[in-house]
């Protein structure tokens, strides 16, 4: 099987990259670095010719509505219309449990846009909406919500997932027919932000449970937990953190 894996270079990307070629699939990595464009659409045509599947998993740097949306729609738009060029059969994109019930945030409409233009898009798809990685919590989440010694991290509900159980699922998915639909996928316990937050601050640091629900958003205690249909992964939070 051909995969095209888009956003090739982030955090994800290199480890789907690994983890397909160890499955004994034909890669190509895809991103600016590499000379292809989903944006620009520059060496799309060819990276896509004879490929049979298509991931996207990139991520703008920017948090800008506008730059934001604007990414992830043109980008969609670019590649649904390369692939229906090369005959690509499945297109498959990572996403984000809870975008409605966190629509209040930036991001999260700019990932709505993205995934009304992969319906749009006339390829056969799967969007893969997973919960917060467990790496999300400290490099993300912490440092966005601690002022000084102080940490302030709702008690909202989250199920994060391990890095390495996601990319396992994505490439199960990539190698598997379409659903024209959505999967979501998490990890294997419910855990409270501040309290997962208790147990990786710094030394000297304190939680606190006053904080803004998520960055600034008002939105239910459970909006970040999946339906009960998800598909889990094994690593537990303990077993994570080693």
């Amino acid at each position: 099987m051909k995969v095209v894996v888009v956003g090739a270079t982030g955090q994800t990307g290199r480890l789907l990259v690994e983890a397909l070629r160890a499955g004994g699939h034909e890669v190509v990595p895809a991103a600016r670095s590499t000379g292809i464009d989903a944006f620009t659409g520059a060496g799309l045509d060819e990276a896509l010719a004879g490929a049979d599947v298509v991931v996207d998993v990139t991520n703008p740097a920017t948090r800008e509505e506008q730059a934001v949306t604007d990414f992830f729609r043109t980008s969609t738009r670019n590649l649904t219309a390369a692939e229906s060029k090369a005959g690509v059969g499945h297109h498959v994109v990572l996403s984000i449990v809870g975008l409605e019930r966190g629509s209040e945030l930036p991001y999260y409409r700019g990932k709505l846009a993205q995934e009304e233009a992969v319906r749009a898009g006339g390829v056969p798809y799967t969007i893969v909406r997973a919960t917060q990685f467990f790496e999300f919590i400290p490099d993300v989440l912490i440092p966005a919500n601690t002022d000084g010694d102080v940490v302030r991290l709702a008690p909202l509900q989250m199920r994060p997932i391990a890095l390495s159980d996601l990319v396992e699922i994505l490439v199960e998915i990539a190698g598997s027919k379409p659903v024209d639909g959505t999967v979501e996928v998490a990890g294997p316990e419910v855990l409270l932000l501040d309290e997962a937050g208790r147990r990786l601050v710094a030394p000297g640091q304190r939680v606190t449970s006053d904080g803004k629900p998520y960055f600034g958003a008002d939105m239910p205690v459970d909006a970040l937990v999946p339906g009960p249909d998800a598909r889990l992964g094994t690593t537990t939070f303990d077993a994570w953190r080693g």
